[in-house]
């Protein structure tokens, strides 16, 4: 890949968060050392960006794996990228095989390293190594070879297959193992960067729309560089989701295949996940979903836990048969939800549908992830930060009486307990008689299941604070806001 012209870089779009990798980033271009560097996350989440913008002066050559391509027409591709780089598309021949490949790398690359860090960006690696092309054991050769001795070389290998980047790269058990010098699992925006990105292209929403959007579409930037200034969240779901050329119309058919060469058996997982807002077992997901038991599933579940889409939970009694596994990617349970059966079609559905019971019961269940995935803001906000927790959930499904689930908990060092509810409106949240009753049964039953001396706190995380009464004055120790997740 040719660098980028001086008189473009002042147009490059900026990038937002990411801080701990691009401190990783900068400790690899300031080694002095040869650098392996394995990147991967989820399609969309903006690794091909991360690294053309902020390594974009030393990026000397790039090349991008073509998914489902035989092995001659990737070689052809590589030759061009090749050919671009160097500034002359007829300077080599197309490579016989990888070996060769590589081979022509090296001699483009050693005159540059004799003058400055290099950096060689090897995108969706996985789609390289197909059955019988020989890519992985050239590669592996040719870093032990060659790469590894060039103390100004950093290579990038990129994956949207999170587990198969770590099978293949990162626990590779032949000629590249233990040479890969870095890793970053590159996740999907949390609120704050996600309201930077949206200010930062003038889509200058409140919290409560950005949030809105969020439970949506997650922090990917790819789906919320759709959002357009001056539209309501109900607006721009509504176009981006169910008009028929809106970017995630056909997003999810694309999304697990592009991950997974079969993607059956890990839809079967996130669509039983997606119906149960608790989470469930190893063993109640085999049941659900209709999969033979082995482990088989344990691997699955592996992989979506890897790929972002999947959450594993330690309940409280630290029992690892009973992990608790829960669906934690936005879009996959909206669409699960709203988009699957296409249950309205065209402009103004989802606006007529966003007050609904249907969406009452969705919009809870997905402000609730929202809160699992900022957990250190939430600390922050209890002052707890430095304090030594176990965040865990805990439920008690007895054969006979009442059972109680408490989706999140925060066990601390100081003797305190907090027991979480958190709640979604478009108000403040009124606790009334009856679910003041049901509060203190859940606290109760917990406390006599666990038969914890420690206090329990019943602890608040809505979007615009618990109304004050009698109930809440009674039983609620501590109220945060939303706002707190955006900090």
């Amino acid at each position: 890949m040719v660098k980028v012209p001086a008189s473009k870089k002042s147009k490059m779009e900026k990038l937002i968060g990411r801080d701990s990798e691009k401190k990783l980033l900068q400790e690899a271009m300031d080694s002095g050392e040869p650098e392996l560097i394995a990147l991967f996350g989820r399609r969309r989440v903006g690794k091909t960006f991360l690294i053309r913008q902020y390594l974009h002066k030393n990026l000397i050559f790039e090349f991008v794996g073509t998914r489902d391509a035989k092995l001659a027409g990737q070689l052809a591709s590589f030759n061009r990228s090749l050919g671009a780089a160097a500034g002359n598309p007829k300077l080599y021949r197309i490579p016989d095989n990888w070996a060769d490949a590589f081979d022509q790398l090296s001699n483009f690359l050693t005159s540059k390293l004799a003058v400055q860090r290099t950096v060689v960006f090897l995108d969706e690696f996985p789609w390289l190594s197909t059955h019988k092309s020989g890519f992985l054991p050239a590669f592996d050769h040719w870093w032990n070879s060659w790469g590894n001795k060039q103390d100004n070389l950093v290579v990038v290998i990129c994956g949207s297959a999170a587990s198969w980047m770590i099978q293949n790269i990162v626990n590779n058990k032949g000629g590249l193992h233990n040479r890969v010098t870095r890793k970053i699992r590159l996740l999907p925006f949390n609120l704050k960067d996600t309201e930077e990105f949206l200010h930062a292209r003038n889509v200058n929403m409140d919290r409560y729309t950005i949030l809105q959007l969020y439970m949506v579409m997650g922090g990917i930037p790819h789906y919320l560089k759709e959002v357009r200034k001056g539209e309501s969240a109900a607006q721009a779901i509504d176009r981006i989701c169910f008009t028929k050329d809106g970017l995630l119309e056909s997003e999810f058919k694309n999304l697990y295949s592009s991950l997974f060469d079969d993607a059956t058996r890990h839809l079967a997982i996130v669509k039983t996940l997606s119906s149960n807002k608790s989470g469930l077992t190893r063993h109640e997901i085999i049941e659900k979903a209709g999969l033979s038991s082995g482990g088989t599933v344990t691997a699955l579940l592996e992989e979506l836990i890897e790929s972002g889409f999947v959450t594993a939970w330690l309940p409280y009694d630290k029992k690892l048969r009973d992990i608790i596994y829960k669906l934690s990617d936005e879009f996959t349970h909206f669409y699960f939800k709203f988009m699957e059966r296409k249950q309205f079609l065209g402009t103004g559905g989802w606006l007529n549908l966003s007050s609904t019971p249907s969406w009452r019961s969705w919009s809870g269940i997905a402000f609730e992830r929202a809160c699992l995935k900022h957990i250190p803001e939430i600390k922050k906000e209890l002052g707890i930060s430095g304090l030594n927790t176990e965040d865990a959930t805990w439920r008690c499904q007895p054969k006979t009486g009442k059972g109680a689930q408490i989706d999140m908990l925060f066990d601390r060092q100081d003797f305190v307990i907090n027991l979480f509810e958190m709640k979604f409106s478009e108000s403040e949240f009124v606790i009334d008689k009856d679910y003041a009753s049901d509060l203190e049964k859940k606290r109760d039953i917990f406390k006599e299941k666990t038969k914890t001396k420690k206090s329990l706190y019943l602890t608040f995380i809505t979007t615009f604070n618990v109304k004050d009464n009698e109930y809440a004055k009674r039983l609620v120790q501590k109220s945060i806001t939303m706002d707190c997740l955006f900090t």
